[in-house]
C-alpha cells in the first residue's frame, strides 16, 4: 500500500497558517471530508481528539503524525500540510511541528500502523522531510514522496511500472430495477480505478438495456473483472479469467477493495458450467437466501415494464372514460364496463390489459431462467401461465376451450412458486441426463431439458393450483377488506421500509408486495410504496437547500439532483447522505416516508403503476391529495435532518 495511493492531491494544503495545535486538526480534518475520506466529519474529529489525550502523536524534528481507526472513515487514507512557522504540537523536543500527516483508518485491521511504519521510515531521512517542506504545490509535495517510495521499495516500482495494453480491469453492474443501484456502482469501480492509477471498463446492464458492452478482446487481456450484480447476467464469457462476484452494493461501497483483490492475485479462476451463483468475492459460498433473493429480482426486473405499461395504459382507459363521462351510469349506479364505454377508452384499456396479462408468466420464466439458465424459460412461463388463469386436471378436463377455474388462480404466489420449482426442476433433469454422451448436448438444452421441464412443471401446477389459490385469494380479500386504521398502519410500515435500506432487502421486500397487491387489484398498496421511495431524496434536497449548514460542500452540490431523482421515484439518491450519516439521516427519512404513507390511506389514494413517480400520478386516484401527501412526508423528513444532524465543519 503505497503512500501516494491513499494521499489525494486535494488533501494536501502547502504553508498553511494554522497557530495552534487544534487549528491543525480542524485542517487536517477539513481536508479528508474535503475528498470524500470520511462518512462522518465530527466523529472523525472526536475520534483523533481522544486519540491525543492519551499521548501527543507529535514525533519531534518538526514531524507530527496524529492518526485515528475510526468507524467514521469510509476509506484508509492521508492528509498532510506543511506550516511556514511551525505550530506548537506538543513534541518531545519541543520544537513547533512544520510538517503533519493525519491518518485515517477504518476499525477493520491496522491499516493505520501499516502507514505510520511506512511513513516513518522515509521521514527519518532529513533531506526528504526537507524537501517535503520545501514543496512549492501538492504535486511537488506528491512527486517527492513517489521518488523516495520508489527508491525504498523498488519491487512495487517494477510492478506499478508494467503497462498493460487495453483494460487491467473489467467490470459488469447490475440491479435489479437497472435503474440507479447499476450507475452508481459504475461510477464508484471507475473513480476508485483513477485513483489506482488503473485502467478499467464497466458494462452497465441498466433499464435501458446493456451499455459499454465487454468485447472478446478486452475480455481475453485484461488481469480480471468484477461482476456486482443483483441479478444474473451472462458469465460464460468470462470462463477461464480471474472473476470477483458480488453485489451491487459491495460496488457502490468496496469498489478499492474489489479492485485490489484482483491486482493482488487474490480471487481465483471462474469456471462456468451453468450455476453461476455458487461463489461471492472468487472465494466464499453464496448464502442460500442470497440465491432466492437474486432469482427472484431476476424476475421482478423482467416483469416490471410489463406492470408499468399495462397498468398505466388501463388507468388511462379508465381516465378517458371518466372525462367523458362514463364512470357512472344515468341512474347514478357505477357502470360495469367502466375503462372501456367509448372507442377513445378501450384502445388503451385492451393493450393495457394484454401487456399485464404477461406479467406473472413473465415473472415465473425470468425466476426460472435465473435458477436453470435458458432451459428453465419456457417451463416457468407456462407454470405462471397456468397460475395465472387457474388450470387444473379438473378444468383441463371438462373444458374443451381450456377455460381456468377462477377459485384456483394462485396468482402472484403461484407464480412465485412456479418459477422456482420449474429452475429447480430443469435442473435436476439436466443431472439425471448427464450421462448422455457429449454429442447431445447440442439437442439436451433445446429439447429434452424443456420438453420434460415443461410438461413437470405443468403436472405439478395443475395439482397446486387449488391449494394455493385459496391461500392467494385468503390473502387479496383480506387486503381488500382491511378497515381504516389497519390500511393506515400496512401503509406506514411498507412506506418506512422503502426508506429502510433504500434499494436493499427491506425496499424490495415492499415494493414486490406492492406490485402483487397491484395484480390482485389492491393499489392503494402500491399508492404507499411508491411515495414511500419518493420522499428521502426530497427530504435530503429541501434540507440541503434550506439547511446548507448541516451538510459538506460535496453534499450541497449534489442536493439540487435529489429533487429529480426523487420526482422520479428513485430512492437511491438518498444512498450517499445516508452512507455519509446513517444513524441520522436513515430514521428522518423513514419517519418522512412513513407520514406520507399514512396520507395516502386517510386519502384513499390508489396508483395502478409500480414506477414512474410523478408522471404516474396523473392516472391516480385523488392526485392532487397524492401531491400533498408527498409534501408533507417530505418536509417532515426535511425538518427532522435539520434537528438531528450537527452542523459540518468549516471548509
Amino acid at each position: 500500500m503505497r503512500i501516494t495511493d491513499l494521499l489525494n492531491k486535494d488533501a494536501i494544503e502547502i504553508g498553511s497558517s494554522v497557530a495552534s495545535k487544534e487549528e491543525a486538526i480542524d485542517v487536517l480534518v477539513s481536508l479528508h471530508a474535503r475528498v470524500g475520506n470520511l462518512n462522518d466529519t465530527e466523529g472523525y474529529k472526536e475520534d483523533i481528539l481522544k486519540r491525543e489525550e492519551s499521548s501527543t502523536t507529535a514525533i519531534g524534528e518538526g514531524i507530527a503524525v496524529p492518526h485515528a481507526k475510526s468507524n467514521a472513515v469510509k476509506v484508509p487514507s492521508l492528509s498532510a500540510i506543511t506550516v511556514s512557522n511551525g505550530v506548537d504540537y506538543g513534541a518531545p523536543d519541543g520544537k513547533p511541528s512544520n510538517l503533519l500527516f493525519m491518518i485515517a483508518a477504518t476499525e477493520d485491521g491496522d491499516v493505520h500502523l501499516e502507514i505510520l511504519s511506512r511513513l516513518m521510515t522515509m521521514l527519518m531521512d532529513p533531506a526528504f522531510a526537507d524537501e517535503l517542506r520545501g514543496a512549492e504545490s501538492p504535486e511537488r509535495f506528491l512527486e517527492v514522496i513517489d521518488k523516495k517510495e520508489s527508491e525504498k521499495y523498488p519491487e512495487e516500482v517494477i510492478k506499478k511500472e508494467t503497462p498493460k495494453e487495453g483494460y487491467r480491469i473489467l467490470a459488469v453492474t447490475a440491479c435489479p430495477t437497472g435503474i440507479a443501484h447499476t450507475y452508481m456502482a459504475a461510477e464508484a469501480l471507475e473513480k476508485a480505478a483513477e485513483k489506482l492509477g488503473l485502467t478499467i471498463k464497466v458494462e452497465t446492464n441498466g433499464s435501458g438495456g446493456t451499455k459499454n458492452t465487454l468485447t472478446k478482446k478486452e475480455i481475453e487481456e485484461c488481469d480480471g473483472i468484477i461482476v456486482a450484480a443483483d441479478k444474473n447476467v451472462d458469465m460464460a464469457r468470462f470462463n477461464g479469467k480471474k472473476v470477483v462476484k458480488t453485489s451491487v452494493s459491495n460496488g457502490i461501497n468496496k469498489p478499492e477493495e474489489l479492485i485490489n483483490k484482483i491486482i493482488e492475485g487474490k480471487v481465483s479462476e471462474y469456471h462456468h458450467d451453468g450455476e453461476d451463483d455458487r461463489v461471492v468475492d472468487g472465494e466464499e459460498k453464496e448464502s442460500f437466501g442470497r440465491q432466492i433473493y437474486k432469482h427472484l429480482m431476476n424476475g421482478v426486473s423482467h416483469m416490471l415494464p410489463f406492470v408499468v405499461g399495462g397498468g398505466v395504459l388501463i388507468a388511462l382507459g379508465f381516465l378517458i372514460d371518466t372525462i367523458l363521462g362514463n364512470a357512472t351510469l344515468a341512474d347514478g349506479s357505477a357502470n360495469g364496463a367502466f375503462g372501456f364505454t367509448s372507442f377513445a377508452a378501450s384502445v388503451p384499456f385492451w393493450i393495457g390489459k394484454i401487456a399485464f396479462s404477461f406479467m406473472l408468466p413473465i415473472l415465473a420464466g425470468y425466476i426460472s431462467q435465473s435458477i436453470a439458465d435458458r432451459p428453465g424459460l419456457l417451463p416457468g412461463i407456462i407454470g405462471g401461465m397456468i397460475a395465472a388463469n387457474g388450470y387444473t386436471f379438473a378444468s383441463m378436463y371438462e373444458n374443451q376451450n381450456l377455460v381456468g377455474d377462477g377459485s384456483a388462480v394462485s396468482g402472484f404466489l403461484g407464480a412465485l412458486f412456479a418459477g422456482f420449482i420449474a429452475g429447480y426442476a430443469v435442473n435436476l433433469i439436466k443431472k439425471a441426463f448427464a450421462w448422455m454422451p457429449a454429442a447431445m448436448d447440442g439437442i439436451k438444452p433445446v429439447f429434452i431439458y424443456p420438453l420434460l421441464g415443461t410438461f413437470a412443471v405443468g403436472a405439478i401446477m395443475c395439482l397446486v393450483n387449488p391449494i394455493i389459490g385459496v391461500l392467494n385469494t385468503a390473502i387479496s380479500s383480506g387486503l381488500a377488506s382491511l378497515g381504516d386504521s389497519s390500511r393506515i398502519v400496512l401503509c406506514i410500515v411498507l412506506a418506512a421500509m422503502m426508506a429502510t435500506d433504500m434499494g436493499g432487502p427491506f425496499n424490495k421486500a415492499a415494493y414486490v408486495f406492492g406490485t402483487a397487491a397491484i395484480a390482485d387489484g389492491n393499489t392503494w398498496i402500491m399508492a404507499a410504496v411508491m411515495i414511500g421511495g419518493m420522499v428521502p431524496p426530497i427530504a435530503i434536497a429541501l434540507a440541503t437547500t434550506f439547511f446548507k449548514k448541516k451538510w459538506t460542500k460535496e453534499e450541497l452540490k449534489s442536493g439540487p439532483v435529489n429533487y429529480v431523482m426523487g420526482l422520479c421515484f428513485i430512492t437511491e439518491g438518498a444512498i450517499p447522505y445516508a452512507a455519509s450519516d446513517p444513524l441520522r439521516v436513515i430514521p428522518s427519512c423513514m419517519v418522512g416516508s412513513a407520514v406520507a404513507g399514512a396520507l395516502t390511506a386517510l386519502f384513499n389514494v390508489t396508483c395502478p403503476a409500480p414506477h414512474g413517480g410523478i408522471f404516474t400520478f396523473i392516472v391516480c386516484t385523488n392526485p392532487l391529495l397524492y401531491i400533498v401527501a408527498l409534501l408533507a412526508g417530505s418536509v417532515v423528513g426535511c425538518l427532522m435532518l435539520a434537528l438531528l444532524k450537527k452542523n459540518k465543519v468549516s471548509e
